[in-house]
């Protein structure tokens, strides 16, 4: 469901692939981070399919004119998880709010495994 909101120009509406795009290539962006991963084996399988796959890894649900944003991401081995997950929440809330003019409610940093 698009996240909409109306001025005195019209009404916008953004949808959830294009803020977990936006969503993807801040988390990418963070040190520390190594890739975004699939949510679900289904996912991967669907990802084989697509023919972009800027969006893997993330989940956004968006109620109302509230966004709320899963990421799920593998992190580099020796960095500190807690640091890399608080950069990680703060930079995808920031450039989603930036990008879209909403507010971001929740950002749920998922960490799913660590490279060497």
């Amino acid at each position: 469901m698009p996240v909409t909101t109306s001025n005195i120009y019209g009404k916008i509406s953004i949808s959830d692939e294009a803020i977990a795009k936006v969503a993807a290539h801040a988390a990418l962006e963070c040190y520390g981070v190594v890739e975004m991963v699939s949510r679900k084996l289904s996912d991967s399988f669907a990802q084989l399919f697509k023919r972009d796959s800027g969006s893997k890894g993330v989940k956004v649900v968006t109620t109302g004119d509230r966004i709320f944003i899963d990421v799920f991401v593998t992190i580099k081995f020796g960095v500190s998880i807690s640091a890399v997950a608080e950069s990680l929440k703060s930079s995808v809330k920031y450039k989603v709010e930036q990008f879209t003019g909403m507010i971001v409610n929740t950002v749920n940093v998922n960490i799913i495994g660590v490279k060497l």
